[in-house]
């Protein structure tokens, strides 16, 4: 009899615990659904942390112009970091990458021309250097520069243009009067001298490119930010910004959707801008 007793009640004893189990497994299967409020939280915080990244940290632009080719084509579209050149924001110093600008960045900035205007362009010169071009080579610093990224196509002969400073503005109307007026008091000897909190910068196509040498210096206060990669590339007309009546952007908006796929730059997609 203890035999089969003992046989019972450790039968017993793995049926309570297998029903034991069973009943833990469908606990733990059965997990409280989210609520409305809960869900909606949750895109909140999704959607304020997006808008505080677009608005302090990225902001996408497009390129309309040919200025920066080949570097940037017409209808890239680039996010640009807009902290590294921020003013640094000791509460923030440990965690954003900031640095000041350097010979070589493209940076994108609002026009000291024309208020509201964005622009992108190389940096060439920064506070305290000395600028001037020869025949369409750059020299800073008594430095002939090696620029790779140069683009010479449309180079014409324009003495004002490949030999800057050298030709005085007054014998050239294609600058704006205030840099017209203001040129001069920066020139020393055969160079332009940058001066503080101010950057001199150019196009990579140097032919077409309306910078600097045409309306002075970019201060400080004008800068964005870098230029990081470009997200999408489209087959753009050099004159499609240009455009501004609303039939034509629906009209380029409509062949858009028709081509994405066979004019988008495939291979540019995601490439760094450098």
């Amino acid at each position: 009899m203890q035999p089969g007793y003992d046989t019972a009640r450790e039968y017993g004893t793995i049926i309570v615990a297998k029903k034991e189990r069973k009943t833990e497994g469908n606990v733990a299967q059965e997990k409280p659904k989210e609520t409305t409020v809960e869900f909606l939280a949750s895109l909140a915080a999704v959607l304020v942390t997006g808008l505080f990244i677009i608005t302090f940290v990225m902001q996408a632009f497009e390129i309309p112009s040919s200025s920066m080719e080949n570097t940037l084509l017409i209808g890239d579209h680039v996010f640009v970091n807009r902290v590294q050149f921020a003013p640094k924001a000791s509460w923030m110093g440990p965690l954003m990458p900031y640095r000041d600008v350097r010979h070589g960045d493209i940076v994108v900035f609002l026009s000291p021309q024309t208020p509201g205007l964005y622009v992108v362009k190389r940096i060439i010169g920064v506070p305290g250097d000395r600028i001037h071009l020869r025949d369409g080579v750059v020299y800073r610093n008594g430095q002939k520069l090696d620029e790779p990224y140069v683009n010479h196509d449309d180079d014409r002969d324009d003495p004002y243009k490949n030999n800057f400073p050298a030709i005085a503005p007054s014998d050239y109307d294609g600058l704006w009067n205030v840099w017209q007026a203001e040129l001069p008091s920066h020139i020393q000897g055969d160079d332009l001298v940058v001066p503080p909190d101010r950057y001199f910068a150019m196009g990579d196509h140097r032919g077409v490119s309306l910078d600097s040498r045409y309306w002075g210096f970019i201060p400080r206060e004008n800068l964005i930010g870098r230029p990081m990669f470009i997200y999408w590339s489209f087959e753009t007309p050099g004159d499609q910004y240009r455009r501004t009546s609303l039939g034509d952007r629906v009209g380029f908006l409509t062949h858009v959707i028709i081509h994405f796929f066979d004019e988008t730059r495939w291979r540019r997609t995601l490439r760094f801008v450098q």
